[in-house]
């Protein structure tokens, strides 16, 4: 019963949004009581908690999957994307913006253990994309990580990037092509459009 929870407040609070969701629904949405939640969850705040902790672990999974799966660092940028977005239900922002404001401590949490997998990983593809002749050679790998940790950070603000005005899916796809037009030789620009090409057809 606990899983069956966990999945179904995945589900609500990723449409709706973590203030938005209440309890009651998840315990209506399920036709079960409240009082069933809370044999497993104390409160709202532990729900939260696990749902955001259980969603870090399978993005996390999921993303060493991608990358024991050796595509080329421009390929596997695009991968993660994909992958991050379809488990985020395409990153609908205000959930994220919920996160942030009503569970601040949480979403801090969850921002350094991002940070430190987010890191790791773009200093790994900026050494294989160096290596390949695709990405430049003058790179200050430690810096330009941070830099896309803090884009990736900020794309999803709803005040800077309003939802109405641009989608989610199309913010996402210009973040990760402005990266790596900043970071590509000739030869990884190359690449790049005729993996854009394929995609938008």
């Amino acid at each position: 019963m606990k899983d069956q929870i966990l999945h179904k407040a995945t589900e609500m609070f990723l449409t709706l949004g973590f203030k938005s969701v209440t309890m009651d629904d998840i315990a209506a949405e399920m036709g079960i009581s409240k009082k069933t939640i809370y044999q497993h969850f104390s409160n709202k705040d532990a729900l939260v908690k696990t749902v955001t902790a259980n969603l870090f672990e399978t993005i996390s999974c999921g993303i060493d999957e991608i990358i024991l799966a050796d595509k080329n660092p421009i390929e596997e940028l695009f991968a993660i994307k994909e992958f991050v977005m379809q488990n985020l239900k395409d990153e609908n922002t205000s959930p994220i913006y919920q996160l942030q404001k009503y569970y601040p401590k949480i979403h801090k949490s969850l921002m350094l253990k991002q940070f430190d997998k987010m890191g790791s990983c773009v200093v790994d593809n900026l050494e294989k994309g160096i290596q390949l002749g695709l990405f430049r050679k003058d790179l200050q790998k430690e810096l330009i990580s941070r830099f896309y940790f803090a884009g990736m950070t900020s794309i999803k603000d709803v005040e800077l990037f309003n939802p109405n005005e641009f989608s989610s899916k199309k913010v996402q796809s210009s973040y990760l092509e402005y990266h790596l037009r900043g970071i590509c030789t000739t030869k990884g620009i190359e690449q790049l459009e005729n993996l854009i090409q394929t995609n938008n057809n």
